[in-house]
């Protein structure tokens, strides 16, 4: 697989809220309903109940963005598909139920991927719309501050603003990071490994629930294994990369790190989580449960450099059920092994680097 400028970008949206809000413990299917139905309601030209059967469906800012139709069968070169991956995730603020007063601001993030990030002003609208028309069913009016690009390294550069909403130019791209890989001290995108004396493993610290499948049903703790884990991720970055970014290059590659994959071994620090959340889409409640806490993953030193950069990847897309809506978040960090010596241009401080995926929102909403 090539190195490539990837259309991927992350975008931090603070908004102050007019009135007492209260906050669900995760606010992530809240703000993606919000958005979806504000993003329909700007974007439709043709009124439709549904969108099935839209003879615009295909190029409709909407469906392309949130609820993407799949190809039409026969016309995918490799399978016929029955979904594929949105183009955009959710992340919301850090998960617990709170109560937000009046003219206190929150932050939440939208990552965008591929054709998605060429709307984002049609995005800022249906958002800003979004909040004005009230949160939570108690329609609690929302004012949009604040736009800004967050660059790989978490710098925060502001782009909108309810002062200036002329959007500004930026770089809306992520660069896939090279196959060798050495631990840095500094916050940049992204570490690299000098060689098998290294000794690394690569740590994922999940922070919202990372819900693995097989065959429709969940993974427990004890059936989660280093491979379902990069094949879920793998898959899911080649389909957003195939059909929102018009790379079709990462499927043999998603296959050839999965393979790779099943010479780890890991060690897991988890824990099941159950959420459940109101859907008004299906009138009923549902129970989205996953895993939190820490995952390791051990190998040689090749393998890892070929891994790593879809992990890193994954901070961004995430991984599992209900990544759209921010699930299966985590940060990655490669931690240098004790027994490991250090290379001769390595400190203390060397010894872990981490890469967030909230690295730009940490110090405020996360």
């Amino acid at each position: 697989m090539n190195v490539h400028p990837l259309p991927i970008a992350r975008y931090r949206f603070t908004a102050r809220v007019q009135q007492p809000l209260a906050l669900p413990d995760y606010a992530g299917s809240l703000l993606r309903g919000q958005f979806g139905a504000a993003l329909r309601n700007v974007a439709c030209m043709t009124r439709q109940p549904s969108c099935p059967g839209c003879p615009l469906i295909q190029t409709c800012p909407y469906t392309r963005i949130f609820e993407a139709p799949p190809p039409p069968k026969g016309s995918h070169a490799l399978q016929d598909f029955s979904q594929i991956p949105n183009a955009y995730v959710l992340e919301p603020p850090t998960p617990g139920a709170r109560v937000l007063d009046a003219d206190d601001d929150f932050e939440f993030n939208l990552v965008l991927v591929g054709h998605a990030t060429e709307q984002l002003a049609l995005v800022i609208f249906a958002l800003q719309r979004a909040l004005a028309q009230g949160l939570t069913r108690a329609r609690v009016p929302t004012n949009l501050l604040q736009v800004d690009w967050v660059d790989a390294a978490g710098t925060a550069h502001p782009i909108w603003s309810i002062e200036s909403p002329v959007l500004r130019e930026h770089v809306a791209v992520l660069t896939l990071p090279q196959a060798s890989l050495r631990a840095s001290p500094h916050p940049n995108p992204p570490p690299e490994w000098e060689g098998a004396d290294t000794g690394a493993s690569l740590s994922l610290h999940i922070h919202t629930p990372l819900r693995l499948q097989s065959q429709g049903k969940p993974l427990g703790i004890g059936q989660l294994t280093p491979r379902a884990l990069i094949a879920t991720l793998a898959r899911r970055t080649a389909l957003l990369m195939d059909f929102h970014a018009g790379q079709n290059g990462w499927g043999e590659a998603a296959k050839h790190i999965t393979h790779l994959s099943e010479s780890l071994t890991d060690t897991q620090e988890l824990h099941w989580f159950d959420w459940t959340r109101y859907s008004s889409r299906q009138q009923q409640e549902m129970t989205l449960s996953g895993v939190l806490g820490s995952w390791t993953l051990h190998g040689n030193a090749a393998t890892l450099a070929e891994i790593w950069p879809w992990l890193w990847l994954g901070q961004w897309l995430h991984a599992g059920k209900n990544a759209s809506m921010g699930l299966g978040g985590y940060t990655l960090e490669c931690v240098r092994n004790q027994s490991a010596k250090p290379s001769s241009d390595s400190s203390p401080a060397a010894t872990a680097h981490m890469v967030s995926t909230q690295s730009a929102s940490s110090a405020t909403s996360r």
